[in-house]
């Protein structure tokens, strides 16, 4: 192809416009063949040169080199759409698992510039319309030796193709404990129902034993009596090792299991074993959320009717980390859309009375590097990984205000705060934006908390893993701030008196984590004029 610009003449002929030209009363668009009438249109409105590309013997134009080339791309579940511009699209006609021959795709992109094929990832889930991939011819025409090495690289197997997900009636166990309650029992049946009726199967009646591994074996006997063709296994508990309840039930069951952990997370823990032909899967504790994680990728190549062994299983680590949040600045896109990471406050209450250490209000003590004590509490929380710092006032609003000046943070006046510490937590949950995952409730009297605690508590919030309160501990003893999930807040915000959130804690056992912590700082509030006189002399 010849490339350039040229006088407008009659020889121009056959040439292609290279770029948009207007005339009196038209515009005529790059692309265009050039003819006698266009070549005169063009010299009306004042043209006297034109860029054009003019091809040589064995060129082949775009729109057929497109064609041609995306014909290559046709096969089951896949449709290609006919070229326009000099590109074909390829879409998807059946629900499954996107698969594609990366070495080949590299080899025709470094081919030849004039060619470039952009595709979805491996192994991406897809359905019924979804563009799998777009094959652009980036000039007017493809040279005809490029395009015999180009159909010879096509040619020589399914550059992409479609694995059709399987309609496998699955069954599910869930095991029971005391502490684990009815809602986490229908979450984990709901999200599986939708795991399974996605990939086109059929969820068996659950069911549900106790936390043992003979009854387990013996759920796993009955759905397998059934017809099961995929047996999936939801503990009350996280598995711990591959001779753990539920693992073991399954090699009681005559399976084995081939794999304990994977390099996903969320879905570190999920166990993968088989019984016969049959998978039986331990599902981690991210399964009972319906988002993305571990046994997504795993369910995907079940369905799609792919050989799973150990090897594979550890291969899924590139691509793997799903989760986004503040300790990990720098989000993926995970075969997904982008998700940004979860919004966590921090509450810091600061209106209480301060009557075990009047007169004075310990919020205002006067510490060595001269700020009030409340003052290096916020100075933490503002240092920390947390998109607000919100201060509930009350008691001497406009010193505490006072003491704060100057720094990001939002405050909110709890108008009760005499009635007790109810009030403060009311106050401040209510004023969190509708966009707030997690709230972090901070004492004001505790400035050693510092910011470095902080985000270990952040980092450990993973409601889709079971860990929705955060709590801090130190030698066994747990201690403040506690990290609370928004699920929590209408309970925390319908407290009365002067009862904090503790108690709270003892209704929702199955989603706390603790944090152990390396000093005690989580355990030291200074309330009394005997614990400032103390603080006030540290160095």
């Amino acid at each position: 192809m010849i490339f350039g610009a040229a006088p407008l003449a009659a020889d121009l002929a056959g040439a292609i416009l290279a770029h948009s030209l207007k005339t009196r009363d038209r515009v005529i668009h790059k692309g265009a063949v050039l003819d006698d009438v266009l070549i005169a249109a063009l010299r009306a409105a004042g043209h006297a040169e034109v860029t054009v590309a003019r091809l040589e013997p064995g060129d082949v134009p775009e729109e057929d080199a497109a064609r041609r080339l995306g014909a290559h791309f046709a096969g089951p579940g896949l449709r290609v759409a006919a070229p326009v511009h000099g590109r074909v699209n390829v879409f998807a006609e059946a629900h499954g698992l996107f698969r594609l021959d990366a070495a080949a795709i590299a080899a025709l992109n470094g081919l030849d510039e004039a060619i470039a094929l952009g595709t979805l990832p491996d192994a991406t889930p897809v359905a019924p319309g979804d563009m799998l991939a777009t094959l652009k011819i980036v000039p007017f025409a493809v040279p005809g030796a490029v395009m015999a090495h180009a159909a010879s690289l096509l040619g020589a197997g399914a550059p992409l193709r479609i694995e059709a997900f399987r309609p496998l009636r699955t069954g599910l166990v869930l095991s029971r404990l005391p502490q684990l309650k009815d809602a986490a029992i229908r979450n984990t049946i709901e999200a599986t129902r939708q795991r399974v009726a996605a990939r086109g199967g059929a969820l068996l009646d659950p069911i549900e034993t106790p936390h043992e591994t003979a009854p387990i074996r013996a759920a796993i006997d009955a759905l397998l009596a059934q017809g099961a063709d995929l047996v999936l296994i939801a503990g009350a508990s996280a598995v711990t090792d591959r001779a753990d309840v539920a693992p073991a039930a399954i090699t009681e069951a005559g399976g084995r299991i081939d794999r304990f952990g994977m390099p996903v997370d969320p879905g570190n823990l999920l166990c993968f074993g088989r019984i016969g032909a049959v998978p039986a899967i331990v599902l981690p504790g991210c399964a009972r959320s319906p988002r993305l994680n571990g046994i997504d990728f795993v369910l995907d190549r079940v369905f799609a009717g792919e050989p799973l062994d150990d090897a594979l299983i550890a291969s899924m680590g590139i691509g793997g980390l799903l989760k986004d949040f503040a300790p990990r600045p720098e989000p993926r896109v995970p075969r997904a859309a982008r998700r940004t990471a979860p919004k966590i406050a921090v509450i810091v209450l600061a209106a209480g009375r301060s009557s075990r250490a009047a007169p004075q209000n310990k919020l205002l003590a006067c510490l060595q590097d001269g700020r009030a004590l409340v003052a290096a509490t916020v100075d933490h929380a503002l240092a920390a990984r947390a998109a607000l710092v919100l201060v509930v006032t009350g008691h001497q609003d406009d010193a505490v205000r006072e003491a704060l000046s100057g720094r990001p943070v939002r405050f909110v006046h709890a108008a009760a705060f005499g009635s007790g510490m109810a009030a403060s937590l009311a106050a401040g949950i209510n004023a969190l934006p509708a966009d707030t995952a997690a709230a972090l409730i901070c004492l004001g009297d505790m400035p050693l908390v510092d910011a470095a605690a902080i985000d270990r508590l952040i980092a450990a919030y993973d409601p889709d893993e079971g860990r929705a309160i955060v709590v801090p501990t130190h030698r066994g003893r747990r201690g403040n701030p506690i990290l609370w999930d928004r699920s929590f807040f209408p309970e925390i915000a319908a407290l009365t008196g002067d009862a904090g959130a503790r108690h709270i804690l003892a209704r929702h056992v199955d989603r706390i984590a603790e944090v152990e912590m390396p000093d005690d700082a989580v355990l030291r509030d200074f309330d009394t004029r005997d614990a400032l006189a103390e603080l006030k002399d540290r160095p």
